[in-house]
C-alpha cells in the first residue's frame, strides 16, 4: 500500500497511541550496564508494504533504545524514509520518550513528504483518480501518570498540504467531490488506562484511550472542526505463550472537511480511499508464540462507515482477514519485525514488513 495524503497523521496518531502506559517489566526497568555482551542499543529495520492495485513502498527505520532511569519504559528516537511505485516518498524523525519512573511520557513525530496516489475507485465513485500532494506535519503528546494505571494529558498537531488533481480531468473530480488540501492545526486532551505487561509485546491487560482534537482556524487552520477517537484493547494470556488480543476502535469527526473525516483503519486498505464523519471496528487476533523469537498472527476484523459521507458509498461494512510471521529481533527489549498480509473486499489486500504488532 502506498503512502497517502493522510498517511502522516495516521502515523502520528499510532506513535502517540503506542505512548500508553504499562507496568515496566523487569527487563526494561532499568538501563543495564554496558558490557561487551549488552545488546546493541541502535535498531535498522527495512519498512515494506506493497498492495497489487495501489502500488509498492519500501524504506528503511533506524532507531536508538534507551532507558532513562529505574521505573521507566523504552524509550526510542529514529528516523524512517519510505519510497514508493508512485515515485513518493516520505521522511520523518519521532521519538518515543519515559521518564521520571514512567511518570512522564512525550511523543513526537515530524514528516514531510511528496506523495503521489493512484485510485482506482475513488471514494467508492468507480472514477480512477491521480493526485499530486504535498506534506508537512508535526505532531506531539505529553502523559503524566495520575494515578495507578491513570494518565492525562495533552496533545496537538500541525499539517500544511496541497491536493492537485494529476491531470485536468483529475482536478475537476477532486472538484466535483469537493476535496481539497488544507492547513491544519489542533489541541486535545487524553485520558488513558493501561494494565498491559508491556507495550509493545504484551501478553495481559487491557488499554482505553479517549482523545480529541479540535482543529481551529484561530491556531492557523484552514477550517474549524473536531476530532473524537475511543480505543480499546484487551490481552489474555493462554496456552503457555499465545496470547488473544481483541481490539474495538471508534473515530468520530464532527464539521471536518471531506479529506479529513473518518476512514477505515483497517490491515488490507487504503487510509483515505473510504471515507464517512464516523468509523468504528472491531479487530480479533490469535498471536501465537512458536519459540522465543517466532511466532505467527491470525486476525479478522470489520470497518463500519456510518454518517452522510462526501460521496455515498456502495457499502457501509468493510471485512479484513489475514495472517503473519514475527521474528523478536531484540528480546530484551521486547522488540518484534512483523510481516504480515490482509485481504479485504474489492481487491484490497497489502502484504506489510515493519516494526511491531498492527496494534
Amino acid at each position: 500500500m502506498i503512502v497517502t495524503r493522510l498517511s502522516i497523521l495516521l502515523v502520528a496518531v499510532a506513535l502517540s497511541g503506542s505512548a500508553a502506559a504499562q507496568q515496566p517489566s523487569p527487563d526494561t526497568s532499568a538501563q543495564a550496564p554496558a558490557t561487551s555482551d549488552s545488546p546493541s542499543p541502535w535498531l535498522l529495520l527495512p519498512v515494506f508494504s506493497s498492495n497489487p492495485k495501489l502500488g509498492t513502498s519500501v524504506g528503511a527505520l533506524g532507531a536508538y533504545l534507551h532507558t532513562f532511569d529505574k521505573g521507566s519504559r523504552l524509550s526510542l528516537f529514529g528516523v524512517t524514509y519510505q519510497y514508493s511505485s508512485t515515485h513518493s516518498q516520505i521522511a520523518a524523525a519521532f521519538a518515543r520518550t519515559s521518564f521520571g519512573a514512567d511518570h512522564h511520557r512525550i511523543v513526537a513525530i515530524a514528516a514531510f513528504g511528496h506523495i503521489e496516489n493512484e485510485y482506482d475507485d475513488y471514494l467508492g465513485t468507480g472514477q480512477p483518480l491521480q493526485t499530486d500532494d504535498d506534506v508537512k506535519a508535526v505532531a506531539a503528546r505529553y502523559l503524566f501518570r495520575a494515578k495507578g494505571n491513570w494518565f492525562v494529558g495533552i496533545q496537538g498537531n500541525a499539517a500544511n498540504y496541497q491536493v492537485l488533481g494529476g491531470t485536468a480531468e483529475d482536478d475537476l473530480v477532486l472538484e466535483t467531490l469537493g476535496v481539497r488540501g488544507f492547513k491544519s492545526a489542533a489541541l486535545g486532551a487524553v485520558l488513558m488506562h493501561d494494565s498491559r505487561d508491556n507495550e509493545d509485546m504484551p501478553t495481559k491487560g487491557w488499554l482505553l484511550n479517549v482523545n480529541n482534537l479540535a482543529y481551529s482556524e484561530e491556531l492557523g487552520g484552514s477550517s474549524s472542526f473536531g476530532s473524537y477517537r475511543v480505543d480499546l484493547r484487551t490481552f489474555w494470556k493462554h496456552g503457555g505463550h499465545h496470547v488473544l488480543a481483541v481490539r474495538q476502535n471508534n473515530w468520530l469527526t464532527h464539521n471536518a472537511p471531506s479529506a479529513a473525516e473518518a476512514t477505515a483503519n483497517l490491515r488490507g486498505y487504503k487510509f483515505g480511499q473510504y471515507l464517512s464523519p464516523y468509523m468504528s471496528s472491531i479487530e480479533v487476533e490469535e498471536r501465537l508464540s512458536f519459540s522465543k523469537r517466532w511466532g505467527a498472527t491470525l486476525f479478522l476484523g470489520v470497518a463500519a462507515l456510518y454518517g452522510e459521507a462526501p460521496v455515498t458509498l456502495d457499502r457501509s461494512l468493510y471485512p479484513t482477514i489475514g495472517g503473519g510471521l514475527q521474528f523478536v529481533i531484540k528480546p530484551a527489549q521486547h522488540m518484534l519485525v512483523n510481516l504480515e498480509y490482509a485481504h479485504g473486499i474489492e481487491d484490497n489486500q497489502g502484504v506489510y514488513v515493519k516494526l511491531g504488532h498492527a496494534w
